[in-house]
């Protein structure tokens, strides 16, 4: 399970540009560490894969060859 959840609570009616520049803000204050983590729980989602167990790399496909 992820320790990320939507607080519901929370709401302020604001514009589509007051918007972006406060997710900006708030991003911008978190440590890249945080930034990363975030990020791979999105790609978690987005690729249906579990938190910390991305899929391996199917290296079957790839080929190499000599550049002569």
């Amino acid at each position: 399970m992820s320790s990320y959840r939507l607080d519901r609570t929370v709401f302020k009616a604001q514009t589509a540009d007051e918007a972006t520049a406060s997710q900006a803000a708030y991003y911008r204050s978190l440590t890249w560490q945080e930034r990363l983590r975030i990020a791979n729980y999105l790609n978690s989602i987005a690729y249906n894969y579990p938190e910390n167990e991305p899929p391996r790399m199917d290296k079957t496909v790839f080929s190499m060859r000599s550049r002569k």
